[in-house]
């Protein structure tokens, strides 16, 4: 299964490369191929991901067939991760990649931060929520208990 989300990564790559390639030079903006500059970074992290997170058997870890392939297939991605990164800043300027990919980071970083936000936040609820009950069932023990000893004091009075 993992040999098979990494050729899935790797044809990301590709068909995201040869729509690029195909139409970068009639694209009026950059918008136009975002998504399919966004579906090549996509399928580059993906194969990344897979290739350094291997849940394979012994065999096909040690194996020099997924072992060359898993190389080719990085290299591959770099090089037409490079070659779209030419194309895109001689269409649209010098830097025009490197503010992509500045873009995406801080905006990935942002993203990331403010799930974590979410989780603190979420956390120090439940915190609250649990301090408020643990103060409700204390003061339900105190009444219950004093309600308990004015019962048996009226029973043997």
């Amino acid at each position: 299964m993992p040999v098979a989300e990494i050729l899935a990564g790797i044809a990301l790559v590709k068909s995201s490369v040869e729509f690029i390639k195909s139409n970068i030079q009639t694209c009026q903006d950059i918008s136009e191929i975002g998504s399919h500059i966004d579906n090549l970074l996509r399928g580059k992290q993906d194969l990344d991901k897979k290739v350094n997170n291997r849940k394979m058997g012994v065999k096909e870890q040690f194996d020099t067939a997924h072992i060359a392939q898993e190389a080719i297939d990085a290299k591959l991605a770099a090089e037409k991760l490079q070659e779209i990164a030419t194309l895109v800043n001689l269409r649209f300027g010098p830097g025009t990649w490197a503010g992509i990919l500045e873009e995406r980071a801080k905006r990935i970083a942002e993203h990331k931060e403010a799930q974590r936000q979410a989780r603190i936040a979420k956390a120090k609820a439940d915190a609250e929520l649990w301090a408020d009950l643990s103060m409700v069932l204390k003061v339900l023990g105190v009444i219950l208990a004093i309600g308990v000893g004015v019962f048996l004091i009226v029973m043997y009075v």
